[in-house]
Parts: C-alpha cells; sequence; structure tokens
C-alpha cells in the first residue's frame, strides 16, 4: 500500500504541476499583452513590461493553485480509470475513504508551499513589479480621492487615552515611499483645531528607541499656522494671536509608518498576513472601516485550503466509468469547476463588503460550498 500511495501522489503532484504552468504560461501571455499596450508610453520599456509581469508570477501561482490542483487531480485519477490501474487499486483493498486520505496527504505538500509562497515571496514580489511600473512611468501611486490619501493619526498619552488627533492629507505617494504634500490639521481631545501644517515632502525615519530617538517622518519646507484656543463662552477680545512658523526641516513624530501609505501600492487580496494585520489593527485604532483588510485577511487562511477542497472534488471523477465521458471531456468539466470557484471567491467578496457580512463568513464560504459539493458527490457514488 504505501508503494501504492507514492506512486498515486507521484502521478497527481506531477500532473498538477504540468497544469499549474500550463495556466502560468496563458495568463502571462495575457498579462504581457496588457502591458505592451502601455509599452513606449513615459519612458516604460519592453523589458520594464518583462519585468514586470515575472515580478506578477508568485502572485499569480497563488491564484491559480487551487485550479491547478483540481485539474491536475482530476488528469490524474481519470488516467489511472481510463489505463484500468484505478480498477486494480480498488480491487486490491483501496477504499474510498484511504483514496481521500492520500489525496489530503498529497495536497498538504501543496497547501505549506502555498503558504510560504503566499506570504513570504508573492507580497515584496507584487512591491517590487508595481514599483518597477511606476517609476518607469514616472507616476505616483493612484489615489481613492483627487485630494490625495487621508489617513487618521492618534497622539496618545502614557495612560494610552488620546490626548490629540491628527488627519493627514497627503497628495502622492512615490513607488520609494517617499510622501508628497503633506497637509496636517491637529485637533485636542475636544475636537478643537490647534494647528494647520504643510510640507513638500516626508521621508520616513525609523528612528532608535535604544537611543532615545523616536521615530517618524523627515519633514522639508515647513508651514505650520497654530491657532490659540479661546473659550467658547468667553466674548471678550483676546490678545492670543494666530501665529506661523517656518522651517526649512523638521522631524514630525508618528507611529505612521510607510507601510501604511504604501498599502495603496499593493491590492488587499495580495498582501501578507503580517501587513494587513498591521494595517486592520491601524484603521480599528482609527475607528475606520477595516472589512475589505479583514476580508482579504481572512482569504489569505481559508484560500490555500482551498488546494485541498478542490482535490477532494476531484475524486468523484475517478470513479466515473470511461463511458461516462474521456478524460478530456473531465478535463474540460474541472476547468469549468475551477473558474466557478475563483468567480465565486470574488463575488462572495463584493456581495460581503457591500452587505457588511462577517468577513470569516465571507472567506470562508466558497470553500464551504465546494466541499459540501464534494462530500454529496462521494456519498452519492458510495451509495452506488
Amino acid at each position: 500500500m504505501r508503494t501504492l500511495q507514492r506512486y498515486l501522489a507521484r502521478e497527481v503532484v506531477t500532473a498538477t504541476i504540468f497544469v499549474l504552468f500550463a495556466l502560468l504560461a496563458i495568463f502571462a501571455f495575457f498579462d504581457l499583452v496588457n502591458q505592451i499596450d502601455e509599452v513606449g508610453r513615459a519612458g516604460y520599456t519592453l523589458s520594464a513590461a518583462f519585468a514586470f509581469v515575472a515580478l506578477s508570477q508568485p502572485a499569480r501561482i497563488y491564484e491559480l493553485m487551487p485550479i491547478a490542483a483540481l485539474i491536475g487531480t482530476i488528469y490524474a485519477l481519470s488516467k489511472l480509470a481510463a489505463s484500468s490501474e484505478f480498477t486494480i487499486m480498488r480491487v486490491s483493498g483501496m477504499s474510498t475513504r484511504r483514496l481521500a486520505a492520500w489525496i489530503v496527504r498529497t495536497g498538504l505538500f501543496f497547501v505549506v508551499a502555498i503558504y510560504l509562497l503566499g506570504e513570504l515571496v508573492a507580497p515584496p514580489a507584487e512591491r517590487v513589479a508595481q514599483r518597477l511600473r511606476l517609476e518607469a512611468r514616472g507616476a505616483a501611486v493612484a489615489q481613492e480621492f483627487r485630494s490625495g490619501v487621508w489617513v487618521r493619526d492618534v497622539v496618545r498619552d502614557s495612560d494610552g487615552g488620546t490626548e490629540r488627533l491628527r488627519f493627514v492629507n497627503v497628495r502622492q505617494v512615490r513607488p520609494d515611499t517617499t510622501v508628497v504634500n503633506w497637509r496636517i490639521f491637529e485637533f485636542d481631545r475636544d475636537y478643537r483645531l490647534r494647528s494647520i501644517a504643510t510640507a513638500q515632502q516626508g521621508i520616513y525615519q525609523p528612528g532608535d528607541p535604544l537611543a532615545g530617538v523616536p521615530r517618524g517622518w523627515r519633514l522639508a519646507d515647513v508651514v505650520e499656522t497654530r491657532i490659540p484656543v479661546v473659550g467658547t463662552m468667553d466674548t471678550a477680545p483676546s490678545p492670543l494671536k494666530t501665529e506661523i512658523l517656518r522651517e526649512p526641516q523638521r522631524l514630525w513624530v508618528s507611529d505612521l509608518t510607510p507601510d501604511i501609505f504604501g498599502v495603496l501600492l499593493v491590492q488587499p487580496e495580495r498582501m501578507g498576513l503580517s501587513a494587513l494585520v498591521q494595517y486592520i489593527r491601524h484603521l480599528s485604532d482609527n475607528r475606520q472601516s477595516s472589512d475589505r483588510y479583514e476580508i482579504a485577511f481572512w482569504s489569505k487562511l481559508f484560500y490555500p485550503l482551498a488546494i485541498l477542497v478542490m482535490m477532494a472534488l476531484a475524486l468523484p471523477f475517478a470513479y466515473l466509468h470511461v463511458r461516462a465521458g474521456g478524460v478530456s471531456l473531465k478535463i474540460f468539466s474541472g476547468v469549468m469547476i475551477g473558474v466557478g470557484f475563483y468567480m465565486l471567491n470574488k463575488l462572495f467578496a463584493h456581495i460581503g463588503l457591500l452587505n457588511t457580512w462577517p468577513p470569516i463568513a465571507v472567506a470562508a464560504l466558497p470553500s464551504l460550498v465546494v466541499l459540501s459539493f464534494a462530500l454529496s458527490a462521494l456519498y452519492w457514488i458510495e451509495r452506488r
């Protein structure tokens, strides 16, 4: 049985890897075609387009792996069934449960590999790809509003309470995470405006906690307007005046990091788990909606496990008689199911975001639906 298990695992792994490379070649071709349309614009060269597509492939592997596992497993099992090898395996004592256990063990190899790829390789490669593309075109990160990016920052006192509130607006985030055209609106805890500051650009300074150097941003060409606090019940003329300060440079102490602004560089679905956790915590601390990023977080946790679900869905195809459909028909069915699963994931993400469904449910439901279908198909086959 151990030899039989190794043989089956080798067939499934070989077929899955072959299908994965075939899918990657197809998607890479279309990605390159899309990039060629932009070649020649603002210094975007053909070599930059090739580099962008190449750096995007780890994220593509992550997205396509469940589909490749489904098609590869269907192909391997259907080929064994067509050559009567699968019948011999069943006669030798291989039950459906044992076959499912073997397939799951084989799939765990892919699950671990995709987890590592999705966390350690794909996010940095995607950031480099986007920066390369933007630098070649001489562009900045696309913003969600005409006025730029808005970020809420909280300054806390020694007891953890809110001391000041700051609303930060920046017009551009360059590929090297240099932030351009700052506007900082600072309020006290009673939401009274205390100051308005502008700066031409800011470069992040990580600081050194051991040396007592705080982290923050080195702002250039700072102009700050300080507004005095006047009591709401005080109607008498105040001797206090608005003060304007000009500084060529200033270290602006803040917990905002380039990763917070750099979130705009990569889609949430292609970010790493650690980056998603950091940004979700930042949004929660500042009482901002984090549903989109929470859905992406839970999807990152569940999506690799979809490989096992898709491989389980391939099991019923092995029990179908050859006359019920050739290998090509079964592979076509697998392609349709894989595309449907991919679209189902996207659909649930959008519907869940619009209807404010629990993020964990939005991420898990597509896999649960497919798993229910796979278990029902196996139960029907067992009953026969």
